[in-house]
Protein backbone atom coordinates (compact mmCIF):
# COMPACT_ATOMS: atom_id res chain seq x y z
CA UNK A 1 0.00 0.00 0.00
CA UNK A 2 1.55 3.61 -0.36
CA UNK A 3 1.89 5.64 2.36
CA UNK A 4 2.57 9.24 2.62
CA UNK A 5 4.80 10.78 4.79
CA UNK A 6 4.43 13.72 6.44
CA UNK A 7 7.13 16.47 7.53
CA UNK A 8 6.38 15.76 11.68
CA UNK A 9 7.42 11.97 10.73
CA UNK A 10 10.10 12.18 8.37
CA UNK A 11 11.94 14.46 10.84
CA UNK A 12 10.91 11.89 13.65
CA UNK A 13 12.41 9.14 12.06
CA UNK A 14 15.58 10.58 10.65
CA UNK A 15 16.90 12.81 13.45
CA UNK A 16 18.31 10.40 16.41
CA UNK A 17 17.60 13.71 18.90
CA UNK A 18 14.42 13.84 18.46
CA UNK A 19 12.24 12.62 21.28
CA UNK A 20 9.80 10.22 18.86
CA UNK A 21 12.95 9.14 16.83
CA UNK A 22 12.95 5.29 18.21
CA UNK A 23 8.75 5.11 17.89
CA UNK A 24 9.35 6.75 13.93
CA UNK A 25 12.17 4.77 13.06
CA UNK A 26 10.49 1.64 14.41
CA UNK A 27 7.26 2.48 12.73
CA UNK A 28 8.99 3.31 9.35
CA UNK A 29 10.08 -0.12 9.42
CA UNK A 30 7.57 -2.12 9.83
CA UNK A 31 6.06 -0.10 6.63
CA UNK A 32 8.87 -1.05 4.72
CA UNK A 33 9.00 -4.37 5.89
CA UNK A 34 4.92 -4.85 4.99
CA UNK A 35 5.93 -4.48 1.69
CA UNK A 36 4.57 -0.39 1.17
CA UNK A 37 5.81 1.99 -0.96
CA UNK A 38 6.38 5.55 1.00
CA UNK A 39 5.56 8.18 -1.02
CA UNK A 40 7.29 11.92 -0.37
CA UNK A 41 5.90 15.05 -2.33
CA UNK A 42 8.77 17.79 -3.02
CA UNK A 43 7.01 20.09 -0.42
CA UNK A 44 7.76 17.54 2.27
CA UNK A 45 11.19 17.58 1.39
CA UNK A 46 11.50 21.48 1.59
CA UNK A 47 10.16 21.42 4.69
CA UNK A 48 12.58 18.90 6.03
CA UNK A 49 15.30 20.87 4.97
CA UNK A 50 13.66 23.88 6.66
CA UNK A 51 13.13 22.52 9.85
CA UNK A 52 16.57 20.24 10.66
CA UNK A 53 18.76 23.12 10.01
CA UNK A 54 16.48 25.50 13.05
CA UNK A 55 18.69 25.63 15.88
CA UNK A 56 15.56 26.81 17.86
CA UNK A 57 14.20 23.05 17.19
CA UNK A 58 17.26 21.14 17.86
CA UNK A 59 20.59 21.35 19.80
CA UNK A 60 22.50 20.25 16.99
CA UNK A 61 21.03 21.79 13.90
CA UNK A 62 22.11 20.19 10.76
CA UNK A 63 24.03 22.61 8.50
CA UNK A 64 22.76 23.21 5.35
CA UNK A 65 24.93 20.64 3.09
CA UNK A 66 24.11 17.61 5.46
CA UNK A 67 20.21 18.85 5.77
CA UNK A 68 20.73 18.27 1.39
CA UNK A 69 21.97 15.25 1.67
CA UNK A 70 19.67 13.57 3.94
CA UNK A 71 17.00 15.17 1.73
CA UNK A 72 18.09 13.63 -0.78
CA UNK A 73 18.68 10.18 0.55
CA UNK A 74 14.94 10.19 1.26
CA UNK A 75 14.09 10.63 -1.96
CA UNK A 76 16.15 8.65 -3.68
CA UNK A 77 15.94 6.00 -0.98
CA UNK A 78 14.48 2.65 -3.14
CA UNK A 79 11.16 1.96 -1.51
CA UNK A 80 10.44 5.61 -2.00
CA UNK A 81 7.75 7.14 -4.74
CA UNK A 82 6.99 10.70 -5.58
CA UNK A 83 3.77 12.50 -5.81
CA UNK A 84 4.05 16.24 -6.91
CA UNK A 85 1.42 18.99 -7.28
CA UNK A 86 -1.13 19.13 -10.33
CA UNK A 87 -3.72 21.83 -11.08
CA UNK A 88 -6.61 19.19 -9.08
CA UNK A 89 -4.48 19.06 -6.25
CA UNK A 90 -4.78 22.83 -6.10
CA UNK A 91 -8.30 23.07 -6.50
CA UNK A 92 -8.67 20.30 -4.09
CA UNK A 93 -6.59 22.27 -1.45
CA UNK A 94 -8.67 25.63 -2.01
CA UNK A 95 -11.89 23.59 -1.96
CA UNK A 96 -10.65 22.14 1.81
CA UNK A 97 -9.32 25.52 3.16
CA UNK A 98 -12.78 27.04 2.60
CA UNK A 99 -14.93 23.73 3.20
CA UNK A 100 -13.37 22.99 6.24
CA UNK A 101 -12.39 26.84 7.14
CA UNK A 102 -9.03 26.09 8.11
CA UNK A 103 -6.19 29.03 8.70
CA UNK A 104 -3.34 29.98 7.47
CA UNK A 105 -1.26 27.54 9.54
CA UNK A 106 -2.94 24.76 8.18
CA UNK A 107 -2.32 25.39 4.28
CA UNK A 108 0.86 23.49 4.37
CA UNK A 109 -1.13 20.04 5.44
CA UNK A 110 -4.02 20.80 3.21
CA UNK A 111 -1.38 21.04 0.32
CA UNK A 112 0.07 17.72 1.21
CA UNK A 113 -3.06 16.12 2.07
CA UNK A 114 -4.42 17.61 -1.79
CA UNK A 115 -1.32 16.32 -3.38
CA UNK A 116 -1.80 12.90 -1.79
CA UNK A 117 -5.49 12.24 -2.58
CA UNK A 118 -5.10 13.60 -6.15
CA UNK A 119 -2.61 11.05 -6.52
CA UNK A 120 -4.72 8.31 -4.60
CA UNK A 121 -2.97 7.98 -1.74
CA UNK A 122 -5.64 7.46 1.13
CA UNK A 123 -3.01 6.84 4.12
CA UNK A 124 -0.53 9.12 5.71
CA UNK A 125 2.20 8.54 8.15
CA UNK A 126 2.04 11.63 10.32
CA UNK A 127 2.62 12.56 14.38
CA UNK A 128 -0.48 15.10 14.21
CA UNK A 129 -2.90 12.83 13.32
CA UNK A 130 -5.75 15.93 14.17
CA UNK A 131 -3.69 17.65 10.98
CA UNK A 132 -5.58 14.67 8.32
CA UNK A 133 -8.57 13.93 10.62
CA UNK A 134 -11.04 17.12 9.33
CA UNK A 135 -10.38 15.83 5.82
CA UNK A 136 -12.06 12.37 6.58
CA UNK A 137 -10.51 10.46 3.72
CA UNK A 138 -7.14 9.14 5.07
CA UNK A 139 -6.40 6.76 7.17
CA UNK A 140 -3.68 8.23 9.42
CA UNK A 141 -0.73 6.08 11.02
CA UNK A 142 0.95 7.38 13.78
CA UNK A 143 4.49 5.83 15.04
Amino acid sequence: MDRGLDTTFLVQADVKEHPGHEAAKAKLDELVDAGDRLVLAPQVVAEFVHIVTDPRRFAKPLMMPQAVERAELWWHAEEVGHVFPTTEALRLMLDWLGQHRLGRKRILDTQLAATLYSHGVTSIVSSNARDYGVFGCFEVIEP
